[in-house]
């Protein structure tokens, strides 16, 4: 655990996060960012940009390098890690990233549009076997099995500390690519899931031609968690976060921007987003002093 408290957190790299986190900065308000490894693809993949005020016909990706440039030239830097739960602490929140604990006063969301899908059974399962941090919940299965469903290349990561502790790990890669890590209890399936199933807690994980894995848990490494899953209680409307004006959202302290708030999902709605929740949180933590 991290002992610094900062003023702001911001959870999501595109553009409304590094517009949050360049506002916070010149609020001298101390900032700790989380993102990925290459922030903001779909900004990249943009062909050309026509709508942007003042720079027109610009690629996508020009773009995207002229608002990191901006960004670090601020002194500011992302940290490539996935925050997996906010809970709120008394007067600050905390964010368990990997196996990593941080604390923030304030807590921006920019985590893009909500594209995650759920299984059958993993909403209603969660904390009952189905779990979002291997690192922080494989423990808890100790010579048991267990199914880690990945998106992304990032689930091999875990792959050494699961073999070592559980009796047996299925691995799901939902992503081409050939798995370079091997054990004598690890099984790798290219089938994929279709449906968890329980009663009280995790009993099989049902795959798509109809097999069924008998598992003590489940595991999935999503691209992006759904906002409902990474902060308990937040209010959300048509499966984006609910926000006001001021970028508000319905928990004290906890602000929201750009494409995860909702429709357009345009650049400059983005970008002016992140800005309003900047200076909405600098106004919160200033009234907190």
């Amino acid at each position: 655990m991290e002992d610094k408290i900062y003023d702001i957190a911001i959870i999501g790299c595109g553009p409304a996060g590094l517009s949050a986190a360049i506002n916070g900065q010149i609020r001298r308000k101390s900032i700790i960012h989380f993102g990925t490894d290459f922030c903001s693809p779909k900004l990249h993949k943009a062909p050309r940009v026509d709508n942007y005020l003042g720079l027109p016909e610009m690629s996508g990706d020009e773009m995207r390098q002229r608002f990191l440039a901006h960004y670090q030239s601020l002194g500011l830097n992302i940290l490539p890690q996935q925050v997996t739960q906010v809970a709120p602490q008394g007067e600050v929140f905390g964010l368990l990233a990997k196996n990593e604990f941080y604390q923030a006063r304030t807590v921006i969301i920019a985590t893009g549009i909500p594209m995650a899908r759920f299984l059958p059974g993993e909403q209603e399962l969660l904390g009952k076997g189905v779990g979002y941090c291997a690192t922080c919940d494989g423990p808890l299965y100790q010579g048991k099995t267990v199914a880690y469903i990945a998106e992304n290349p990032k689930g091999e990561e875990e792959l050494p500390f699961l073999t070592q502790i559980c009796g047996k790990v299925y691995y799901l890669p939902l992503y081409e690519k050939n798995i370079g890590f091997q054990a004598a209890n690890l099984e790798v399936v290219f089938i994929r899931p279709r449906a968890i199933h329980g009663q009280d807690k995790v009993e099989a994980l049902e795959l798509a031609d109809g097999t069924r894995l008998t598992v003590d848990g489940v595991f999935l490494e999503k691209e992006t968690l759904p906002p409902g899953q990474l902060i308990p209680g937040l209010e959300l409307e048509d499966n984006h976060i609910k926000v006001n004006r001021q970028q508000e959202t319905n928990l004290p302290g906890v602000f929201a921007a750009g494409d995860c708030t909702g429709t357009p999902y345009q650049l400059a709605k983005a970008v002016g987003e992140g800005l309003v929740a900047a200076l909405a949180a600098v106004r919160y933590l200033d009234r907190q002093q």
